[in-house]
């Protein structure tokens, strides 16, 4: 299963970022395809809060706008919502302490966590994941 991190969406929607053409693309492609694709809340939330900020996007989008991109993801049938497992919190309490974690990366460790619990591989462009043990992690902008 591919996990997505906010960074792979937020670069598939920002016309402005240098990432975007590559971001876009891969993220048709994998959507398209019909392999398992996790979301995990972390991910959603954070994109509608990040997408709907000026201060963080070229063009924020509007909530509804915002809404309806999660809406669209969530209606394909290859789309799963990853939430926590019945060992989230023994996966989590290692991700923070072997990973050395503290402040914002606590969030991170949530996010590996949980793709370590369903068995995936997190998509992201941030190599602060490579800090947890045991997460499979690639930059397919890279």
């Amino acid at each position: 299963m591919i996990v997505l991190d906010v960074n792979i969406l937020l670069y598939a929607y920002d016309a402005a970022s240098p990432h975007h053409a590559v971001a876009a693309s891969w993220l048709e492609r994998t959507v398209s395809s019909g392999e398992l694709v996790g979301l995990p809340w972390q991910t959603i939330t954070a994109f509608l809060r990040i997408s709907t900020n000026p201060r963080a996007m070229s063009r924020r989008l509007l909530p509804e706008e915002a809404v309806e991109t999660v809406s669209e993801w969530l209606h394909q049938p290859n789309i799963r919502i990853l939430e926590p497992t019945g060992d989230h919190w023994t996966v989590l309490s290692r991700m923070i302490l072997e990973g050395q974690t503290s402040g914002p990366l606590v969030t991170d460790a949530g996010l590996a966590a949980i793709t370590i619990e369903y068995g995936g591989v997190l998509q992201t462009t941030d190599r602060d994941f490579a800090r947890f043990p045991g997460l499979r992690w690639t930059n397919p902008l890279a």
